[in-house]
């Protein structure tokens, strides 16, 4: 580890880490440490957010909220997360912090787009996944803007469906986020894949699900992803749905984030992989699952420029949950219906 008190380069975390710079960072340097293609940037510690709730004097009044929660009210959950959310949004970045985050950015090279993304304790854990609970921030250039998005990113611990989730699986844990920074994928293709069936518990196979550009059409309900099942074994594609995938997400050519676009007339009902990218996406799944030694849900994208396999990027993994047991009968419920209910309205790829 750096000598750096708030930051650390994701190459550097481990599993250990995860007590400090939340589990999405640590797994990151883990599959770093596996030689998994991920893009590279570095991770924000639960301390810095410390620091910043100390330093705003934020403590009490964010207990106080919290401790008018009544779990199942929806009007005391909304009111509690409107109060801190402004509180924390009208709160000054401690310069300590923002310091770091700015050295950390630059050493990325002159002001390359990233993807901020929330870590928090106990996030992509066996025991509750807290995937999309909180959020993520696309194409952000500038090191001003990325430290508007750690906050951002803290501030999403307040969410009414994360103080819902949270009370729900981790009552009486006191919330804490660290944050992920990197480099963004300009993806041509994004989705999600579970190295096995994750509806009949097939170990034999791995799920695929896909859309055009950036995660955030099938995030927002916009989309149906594409669904393929693929044999880890043959590498026969045994099943393939494909869907009507009528917008995307591509980045802003003003820098901007990303915007939403109308995919044309003649990408909209074509399968978005084609084999070769299906092959690729096995082999990582594999290695993936091989490293951790149990199945994996994995997020990932496909570069525009680039061949394949590097053009494949790896943006996350997390242990599957909730696997049924493998003598179950099987049913033929796609798996596009679980990427959709364990976020939400879903979150794939770069969210």
């Amino acid at each position: 580890m750096s000598a750096a008190e708030h930051t650390c380069r994701l190459a550097e975390l481990r599993s250990e880490h995860a007590s400090s710079f939340g589990g999405k960072s640590a797994t990151l340097g883990e599959l770093i440490a596996a030689e998994i293609p991920v893009p590279h940037g570095f991770a924000v510690s639960t301390s810095a957010y410390d620091e910043f709730v100390a330093e705003a004097g934020l403590e009490g009044m964010i207990a106080a909220e919290l401790s008018r929660l009544a779990p199942g009210d929806i009007d005391s959950v909304a009111a509690a997360s409107h109060a801190i959310s402004e509180a924390m949004r009208s709160a000054p970045i401690p310069e300590s912090v923002r310091d770091e985050v700015s050295e950390r950015y630059a050493a990325l090279g002159g002001e390359p787009p990233v993807a901020v993304r929330s870590s928090a304790l106990g996030e992509d854990s066996r025991e509750a996944t807290f995937a999309g609970q909180q959020e993520t921030y696309l194409w952000v250039r500038g090191a001003d803007h990325v430290c508007d998005a750690v906050r951002d990113c803290w501030v999403s611990l307040y969410s009414p469906q994360a103080l819902t989730y949270r009370a729900r699986f981790a009552a009486g844990e006191s919330p804490a986020m660290g944050v992920a920074v990197q480099l963004m994928v300009d993806a041509a293709v994004s989705g999600v894949m579970f190295s096995c069936n994750p509806v009949s518990g097939d170990p034999s196979m791995v799920a695929v699900n896909a859309s055009w550009g950036l995660g955030l059409a099938v995030v927002g309900g916009e989309v149906t992803p594409d669904d393929y099942l693929v044999s880890k074994v043959t590498r026969e594609i045994v099943r393939q749905h494909v869907h009507a995938k009528n917008v995307e997400y591509v980045p802003d050519e003003r820098g901007r984030g990303a915007v939403r676009l109308d995919v044309p007339e003649e990408r909209r009902a074509i399968p978005c992989l084609d084999p070769p990218a299906l092959d690729a996406l096995v082999d990582v799944a594999r290695r993936v699952e091989r490293y951790f030694g149990s199945h994996q849900d994995i997020e990932w994208a496909i570069a525009r420029d680039g061949e394949l396999p590097s053009s494949l990027h790896v943006l996350q993994s997390r242990p599957v949950t909730a696997l049924p047991q493998r003598a179950a009968a099987p049913k033929r419920a796609s798996a596009v219906s679980l990427v959709l209910s364990r976020f939400g309205a879903g979150d794939t790829g770069q969210r």
